[in-house]
């Protein structure tokens, strides 16, 4: 069962309330997505730590209704 782009941004954004985060769809077929999502949440943490937390957001998601997900996080400059 895929995933909507709109469905995956809700769930981060309900987790990063600041984020920007942009959801691009790779392949157009609700299974493989690409998401930057930027978010003062990150600061101090690793790189793995600010993905695990965004695969947190996703509920259990990752793996099942979403494939894949090729993420970028950020701290806002």
């Amino acid at each position: 069962m895929a995933m909507h782009a709109a469905d995956i941004e809700a769930l981060i954004r309900e987790a990063f309330p600041d984020a920007d985060v942009v959801i691009e769809d790779l392949a157009g077929d609700g299974d493989h997505y690409a998401a930057r999502v930027v978010s003062r949440a990150f600061a101090g943490k690793s790189r793995v730590q600010q993905h695990q937390m965004v695969y947190a957001a996703l509920k259990g998601k990752m793996g099942g209704d979403l494939h894949a997900l090729a993420l970028q996080t950020a701290v806002p400059e």
